[in-house]
């Protein structure tokens, strides 16, 4: 199976997929790795990752933290609906949003709401606390809803391929 091509990516075999499958699965790997998986030397599998890299294949490489260890195990998913909708003012929320550590994820939604926000605090309190002192000086704020996760069933950082 090969992706399609266009203006600012490379074309894809089935080894850069492969490549790309086993890096979502585990970027730890080494070089020497991933080559003894797809039947290749290290020297061309550096060169395929180095290329995937450039073209924007691979954004980047992270640690996945536990978030109830870490003690931000209740997540809040926060539908957002702006007063007024101008350039300005999305830009500003924008700005706010991205300032708050406790906003893991933002997206510009369609339908009934503009924004959802994902959120990781401790606690019931500590949401109380983020609304209240952080999400509640966000200007232009019409209305938010939250919904609370109660358990995890699924969680994937894989871009499916």
């Amino acid at each position: 199976m090969s992706l399609p091509e266009n203006n600012s990516s490379l074309p894809l075999d089935e080894i850069d997929l492969r490549l790309l499958r086993m890096l979502q699965a585990n970027s730890s790997l080494t070089t020497k790795q991933l080559a003894a998986k797809v039947n290749l030397s290290t020297t061309p599998v550096f060169e395929r990752i180095k290329k995937l890299e450039k073209a924007g294949y691979i954004k980047n490489y992270v640690a996945v933290l536990d978030a109830e260890k870490l003690q931000k195990g209740l997540t809040v998913f926060c539908n957002i609906t702006l007063k007024e909708h101008t350039r300005i003012i999305g830009n500003q929320f924008v700005k706010d949003i991205v300032s708050l550590e406790e906003v893991v994820e933002c997206y510009n939604i369609s339908g009934d709401y503009d924004f959802l926000l994902k959120i990781l605090v401790k606690d019931m309190k500590e949401y109380q606390n983020f609304v209240l002192n952080h999400l509640g000086s966000v200007k232009n704020i019409g209305s938010a809803q939250s919904t609370f996760v109660m358990g995890e069933i699924k969680n994937s950082y894989a871009v499916p391929i």
